[in-house]
């Protein structure tokens, strides 16, 4: 109850800030309506709450939310966080230019509490299962959610109209998520050309032509890039620091703001349809091209970007370091594979393949700590895109820096060794999967892989051909290194996409949510492999395999597609065990009665319930002989129709199944004399 207070107050807080919405001038739709969706979460969630607990459970059957509690809360604070920064407008121009394509609202911040919802849910309704007065009750309920995870729903259509307002899925919501962005962009423009008036300076107007270039959606403007006297000839403009050795990239103020600034030199003029796509990208995972510029002589461009703190590689060596060799935590690190799948997801979509994926191109941002002490690191991918540029830095790069060869693919670095220059492999998806494993395995282990291996160079480039793969360490948890030695499969068609990896992570971390005590030696585990899930769902559902972004609005359903895959994997699992356990029973001349999740043995009027097993043998007589009368008991009417046997159960034996549902096995079965038997049934 203390975490569910906590996010109230979050809530009310911004409620207090929203008062004032109309002073935000820059993504203010934006920022209203991720206000009315945490209020909508809160409200379905005490919904849900009102309806299935009972207060007097609170310190004895609510354990199970405080964890789910927890991650809702973080979400609330990390979105109060960029609402508050929406209200700032000390510097306009540069606040403009920094947040005019940003989608952080819906790309990150609804993207984390449409993730979230389903689990807390899932929580409440399995405390609900024990918040009630009797047993009756408590199967009563079940009996309600094992229809509600039926595959019958696992239909994106049914979905929404079934359970779209509990997940806050519905098609009015759906509507403002694709909406918002673009109305906070003509709202922009409109507030730009207000400004825009008679007296106003040269340079001024230079910075509105700017934005209204970033803003244009005609595509009228052909892609111009602006004269680089617009950057360089301002007055607050100060180069602070070269970063890397190429002096490719440099830390610069400029409108009272701190940016990044990639100088690009050659033929540019080549080079100005990659330069124009890169500035219509925008995704919270991807590194920001803000705008360009360009000389007369078009032999330079400078392109402006967001200012990140430092790289992925100097982050996980210096906790490394700090920890005594001990890797990143575990939810920390499995948040960074999430964002940076979201990111490659995101570029893959546009059909730009990365070919350089590697720890040091992946900026990170240190952002805040999370009430468990762990940081939350906000990452984003970078070196992307403008492929002739990005091999000249490779190839002037110092020998000192980390060899890329390790994160290339066998099919890559066997077109290098092929091509001989070693620069004119051709990347693809798959390739950019592969060192996403790479990334992966550092992550988990806080190692670069393969360096304990005495082989270098060429030599360890030929035995990566032929299938080495670094190994992982003991306390490694088998689900995540059985995506990642996924990703690095030496077949790429057996590699999966980067939507896929994002299913599958955003699943673990529901895992993670739902057993915080995941590094005890009793926490359970995952009965099924993630990525069998979703190699079933790939087949339900093949425009999964697409490589468009799916929007965040569809979240709630993979989940909840995911749910029922696994229950029903569970289900079909335990039934498999007690049917092997009941033939062996028979041999030894006892019967035994499984119900693996099964609601309908108490939620029944009869105290003697019809057992499944009964009814489809019944089922079969009929309609294997429809002629056939089924026999009477001795002095019963005629118009009676055959009863069931009457089962007691005189002992069981229980336990929890992976859904947390109670599993009745081994149960003893006398019958009542005077009923019939099994025997009487083919």
């Amino acid at each position: 109850m203390e975490h569910f207070r906590q996010i109230g107050e979050v809530l009310g807080s911004l409620k207090a800030l929203m008062v004032f919405q109309h002073s935000i001038q820059i993504n203010q739709r934006q920022c209203c309506f991720l206000f009315d969706a945490l209020t909508l979460a809160y409200e379905t969630i005490a919904d849900e709450m009102r309806t299935n607990l009972r207060f007097e459970d609170k310190h004895r059957n609510w354990r199970i939310l405080e964890q789910p509690f927890k991650e809702l809360h973080k979400i609330l604070r990390e979105a109060d966080t960029y609402v508050r920064n929406c209200f700032e407008n000390k510097v306009w121009w540069a606040k403009a230019i920094l947040l005019n394509q940003n989608r952080d609202a819906v790309e990150i911040h609804m993207h984390n509490l449409l993730c979230c919802i389903p689990i807390v849910i899932e929580a409440i309704e399995t405390a609900g299962e024990l918040s009630s007065w009797d047993d009756d009750q408590i199967n009563k309920r079940r009996l309600v959610w094992s229809r509600k995870y039926q595959n019958e729903w696992n239909d994106p259509k049914l979905f929404k109209w079934k359970h779209g307002k509990q997940y806050m899925v519905t098609e009015e919501f759906c509507n403002r998520i694709d909406a918002v962005w673009k109305e906070d962009q003509w709202n922009l423009v409109d507030k730009i050309r207000e400004k825009r008036i008679p007296g106003s300076t040269k340079y001024g107007q230079q910075l509105m032509n700017l934005l209204l270039k970033n803003l244009d959606v005609t595509g009228s403007l052909n892609g111009e890039l602006l004269p680089c006297s617009v950057l360089l000839n301002s007055k607050d403009y100060q180069v602070r620091k070269r970063l890397g050795n190429g002096g490719e990239y440099k830390e610069i103020s400029w409108l009272g703001e701190t940016f990044l600034l990639r100088h690009i030199k050659g033929n540019i003029e080549s080079l100005v349809p990659e330069i124009t796509q890169l500035l219509s990208l925008s995704h919270p995972n991807i590194l920001q091209f803000l705008c360009g510029f360009l000389d007369d002589e078009k032999k330079e461009c400078f392109l402006v970007t967001e200012q990140m703190s430092r790289n992925l590689c100097t982050h996980i060596k210096e906790f490394h370091t700090l920890k005594k060799h001990i890797p990143l935590p575990f939810p920390v690190a499995l948040d960074i594979m999430l964002q940076i799948a979201r990111g490659m997801e995101y570029l893959h979509s546009k059909k730009i393949y990365h070919g350089d994926l590697k720890p040091s191109n992946i900026f990170t941002k240190v952002q805040n700590h999370s009430s468990e002490g762990h940081t939350h690191i906000h990452v984003k991918v970078t070196r992307f895109g403008l492929s002739s540029v990005t091999s000249l830095s490779q190839k002037n790069s110092n020998p000192g820096e980390e060899l890329s060869y390790i994160w290339h693919s066998p099919e890559v670095l066997t077109e290098q060794e092929e091509s001989k220059g070693g620069m004119d492999a051709k990347y693809t998806e798959k390739s950019d999967v592969y060192s996403f494993g790479m990334i992966c395995f550092e992550l988990l282990t806080g190692k670069v892989p393969f360096e304990d291996s005495h082989l270098q160079g060429d030599k360890m480039s030929r035995n990566i051909r032929a299938g080495e793969r670094p190994l992982f360490s003991h306390h490694c948890p088998k689900y995540a290194t059985s995506l990642t030695k996924r990703c690095w499969h030496s077949d790429p068609d057996q590699r999966p996409t980067f939507s896929s990896i994002c299913r599958i992570l955003r699943y673990i971390k529901r895992f993670l949510v739902m057993n915080p005590d995941y590094n005890h030696p009793d926490t359970p585990v995952p009965h099924i492999d993630y990525f069998d899930i979703e190699s079933g769902l790939l087949k339900k559902f093949p425009s999964w395999m697409s490589n468009e972004p799916y929007p965040v609005s569809e979240i709630p359903f993979q989940m909840f597609a995911y749910r029922v895959t696994e229950r029903e994997k569970c289900i079909s699992n335990s039934k498999d065990s007690s049917e092997s356990g009941n033939e062996a029973a028979s041999i030894s001349g006892d019967e035994h009665v499984a119900t693996a999740d099964n609601p309908l043995l108490s939620v029944t009027e009869r105290k003697n319930p019809i057992p499944d097993d009964y009814m489809k043998k019944r089922r079969s007589l009929v309609s294997r002989f429809p002629d056939t009368k089924p026999n009477k008991y001795p002095g019963t009417p005629k118009e009676r129709s055959l009863r069931p046997p009457q089962l007691l159960r005189c002992s069981s034996s229980m336990h929890l199944t992976p859904d947390n549902h109670r599993l009745l096995v081994n149960s003893r079965i006398r019958r009542k004399s005077g009923h019939a038997s099994d025997s009487e049934l083919p």
